[in-house]
């Protein structure tokens, strides 16, 4: 009987302290990867009134913002209007892309008030085998001017 009581203790203890040495040989990461494009245009859409696709938006100033004005990264679209962003920060909560730089630097028949903003969407979850890692892919869910955001 009390070897029956010392081999449970014993048993107890394995299945509590085999996580714990788990944890500390395999640390878990989590990578957060943004992506996406920037269109030269209001709602990111084809044009209405002329049915021509919009221009993208190059060299535009990015920045991840989680809260009204946290700025957790930010990053500069290339020419052809794409941007990549990688944070080791999650979960992101209440976090948009906001275009910091003006609208009416891609076309300056466009507005200078207000900036393009998005929130964000999962678009997968990589685990990594063996290494703890986790890699979170976001995107845009697409971009808007929000005359409400500088």
């Amino acid at each position: 009987m009390a070897s029956a009581k010392i081999f449970l203790i014993f048993l107890l203890a394995a299945l509590i302290a085999t996580p714990a040495a788990f944890a500390i040989l395999v640390p878990t990461l989590v990578s957060t990867h943004i992506s996406g494009l920037v269109f030269c245009s209001v709602n990111g859409n084809l044009d209405v009134f002329n049915g021509l696709s919009p221009q993208v938006f190059p060299n535009a100033s990015m920045q991840l913002r989680c809260g009204a004005t946290n700025v957790i990264s930010s990053t500069i679209t290339n020419g052809s209007g794409a941007f990549s962003l990688v944070v080791n920060t999650f979960p992101l909560l209440n976090c948009n892309l906001v275009v910091a730089t003006p609208l009416s630097t891609c076309n300056a028949t466009l507005q200078s008030n207000g900036r393009l903003a998005s929130s964000l969407r999962l678009v997968n979850i990589t685990l990594g085998s063996g290494t703890g890692l986790i890699r979170v892919g976001l995107a845009p869910t697409g971009f808007i001017l929000n005359l409400n955001v500088n």
